[in-house]
């Protein structure tokens, strides 16, 4: 592994990816010669809220655009992820949750509980590597001064471009404050999965509206093989949801999910012990790795 060696019994590896394939491939690698390594893939996707409860949240919040949908920090069970990685540690008898993400037409639903895959059986052998990935495994939150002052950034470049100077790309300038303040105290929250990763794997865009291309490819495949999802124009606003996130977050990813960052919830994280365990592979458009730094 080209990043700090991590000698465990067990092992939580993340990869903060964009839906491509690498998670696949080092899944099989993992169970495969010299390893041979029981290993067992979670997404972050399969944490989602129920279709219900989804809901229930988007009714809570009518006016918050980055809630109506799933995606955002706020929008998974963190409840039913503590109690998965609780058990998985543990090497007790776990039920993996699922997702369907083609359920009502696009918006999604978790898999009946029934339907789960169940590891660490009795008699079977332990899962000793658990692969967790999603899109934004790994974000840290900001403290309310600094995301004020990035929020206001971001909307003083969109009245720019809107006044004929320079472009604008991002969404979080459309969107208001609290909206942004409520996702980022959501965010607070999946402290409790982060700290407990012992290695992670950021696949970062060159240039982050990639996001939109790549979230395209994704439904496209998903049409074909369901027969339904969403067209063209509701991924552009599904990832419209979301991309604050990006605008707001990639940077404590960036800077180092384990390292003690100012005015972030690493803030109070041990001086030393975090380094070398996140790896950074900076892909181009077609993601092929461009670059590689070990953080």
């Amino acid at each position: 592994m080209p990043f700090k060696e991590v000698k465990k019994q067990f092992s939580l590896l993340t990869i903060r990816s964009n839906g491509d394939k690498k998670v696949s491939t080092l899944q099989s690698t993992l169970r495969s010669p010299p390893y041979s390594l029981n290993v067992v893939t979670l997404s972050l996707d399969d944490l989602y809220l129920t279709h219900s409860q989804q809901e229930h949240l988007a009714a809570s919040h009518p006016s918050n655009p980055l809630l109506q949908h799933r995606g955002q920090p706020g929008t998974h069970d963190l409840t039913l992820a503590k109690e998965v990685f609780s058990a998985l540690r543990a090497g007790q008898r776990t039920a993996v949750p699922a997702y369907d993400k083609s359920a009502f037409s696009g918006q999604g639903d978790r898999v009946p509980a029934s339907q789960w895959e169940v590891v660490n059986k009795e008699g079977e052998e332990k899962v000793k590597v658990v692969i967790f990935e999603g899109w934004c495994v790994g974000f840290r939150a900001w403290d309310e001064e600094v995301l004020k002052r990035k929020w206001e950034d971001a909307v003083r470049l969109k009245e720019a471009a809107a006044a004929g100077q320079g472009e604008y790309k991002g969404r979080l300038g459309h969107v208001e404050f609290e909206d942004v303040k409520t996702v980022n105290e959501a965010l607070r929250g999946y402290d409790v999965i982060t700290d407990q990763l012992d290695a992670l794997i950021h696949i970062d865009a060159q240039d982050l509206h990639f996001v939109y291309d790549w979230r395209q490819e994704q439904e496209r495949t998903l049409r074909a093989a369901k027969g339904t999802g969403m067209t063209e124009e509701q991924v552009n606003k599904f990832v419209d949801g979301y991309y604050p996130s990006y605008e707001l977050f990639t940077e404590t990813l960036r800077e180092g999910t384990f390292k003690p960052v100012p005015h972030a919830t690493t803030a109070s994280a041990p001086p030393t012990g975090w380094e070398g365990r996140q790896l950074r592979l900076v892909v181009d458009k077609n993601r092929r790795v461009q670059e590689v730094i070990n953080i």
